[in-house]
């Protein structure tokens, strides 16, 4: 397995090389700089062109397209990030500032996803062609097909502005730091995030599910007459199980990128709220290096589900 593990790590190297060149490339096909974005417009059609020029070389603008790349990955191989071009400050202490809350909201809307969502697609195959299986499909599909905006709105006007029960947004109030105390404020926004991850864990783990009863060992594990909570829990569940976990490790990353219109609603003051406005203020390097993230969470999650999946199904061998 370690040696399965030191091939995958090397082969993340030329990948992330490919991929953050396609986002420089990508970022510098797009129309206008930080330089148009940081002068007002009034200001900038009456600036002489050389002054703008000036600006754009105090940033490093300038250089040709391959030049600044290579400047930019060098740096990020090396720990250097950079400087975001709106504000000055070091992207690394962006990262280390937003990204905190980010994980926080994403491992919890993934938690609560994943119980729920196993559960109830449990529930669903094992009453099959019931009045539930059937409620619990179309409350599935409901939560698929509905905006994550549209629930949080939601949320926002019943359980904050009503009821009074949640804070309307934020992640905590000024002096209060602990966990306890930001827990309220995470309540609401992570379980909004989760409802459409709930959604498809719950008809993935409902389809898997009947496929492991349908199994051979789940007849002979019946013949013996094993109980039938043994049979669906302790075989059916755990085969089923592996597919679900191949969902979830993807979702992580999913999460954390699809956060961005959660945190924008519930003013949670994430990489994703940070995100957007990097994309206003055409702060390219933030981008970049919140996409080239965003990147690596999809390919450290997919060395993390194929070290799950031999750990749960001893049939799968890493070195094969």
């Amino acid at each position: 397995m370690l040696t399965y593990i030191a091939r995958r790590l090397l082969t993340l190297i030329p990948m992330v090389i490919v991929i953050s060149f396609l986002i420089y490339l990508g970022l510098e096909l797009t129309p206008g700089d930080a330089v148009s974005h940081m002068i007002p417009p009034d200001a900038y059609g009456s600036m002489d062109e050389d002054r703008l020029q000036e600006l754009r070389e105090s940033l490093g603008l300038g250089k040709p397209f391959l030049v600044r790349y290579w400047i930019w990955i060098s740096g990020v191989l090396q720990g250097d990030f950079g400087y975001s071009l709106a504000g000055g400050v070091p992207i690394s202490k962006i990262f280390l500032d937003r990204l905190p809350a980010t994980l926080e909201l994403s491992i919890a809307a993934l938690l609560i996803s994943t119980v729920l969502g196993s559960i109830l697609g449990t529930i669903s195959a094992l009453t099959r062609g019931s009045l539930t299986d059937q409620s619990l499909t179309v409350v599935g599909m409901l939560g698929v097909s509905i905006p994550e905006f549209f629930f949080g709105l939601v949320a926002i006007l019943i359980f904050a502005l009503n009821l009074e029960w949640l804070p309307v947004g934020g992640r905590t109030l000024p002096g209060y730091d602990s966990f306890w105390d930001r827990l309220p404020h995470l309540v609401m926004p992570a379980m909004v995030l989760s409802i459409m991850m709930t959604a498809g864990v719950m008809r993935y783990a409902r389809s898997s599910m009947l496929d492991a009863l349908s199994r051979d060992f789940i007849r002979t594990a019946r013949s013996k007459g094993m109980p039938e909570w043994r049979v669906n829990i302790l075989h059916g569940f755990r085969v089923a199980l592996t597919p679900v976990i191949v969902l979830i490790g993807f979702r992580l990353p999913v999460l954390i990128g699809g956060s961005v219109i959660i945190e924008q609603v519930f003013q949670w003051p994430g990489i994703g709220k940070e995100f957007v406005s990097a994309v206003r203020s055409q702060d390219y390097p933030l981008v970049m290096m919140v996409a080239l993230f965003s990147v690596l969470a999809v390919l450290v999650a997919s060395l993390i589900v194929d070290l799950l999946t031999a750990i749960i199904d001893p049939r799968v061998r890493l070195g094969d």
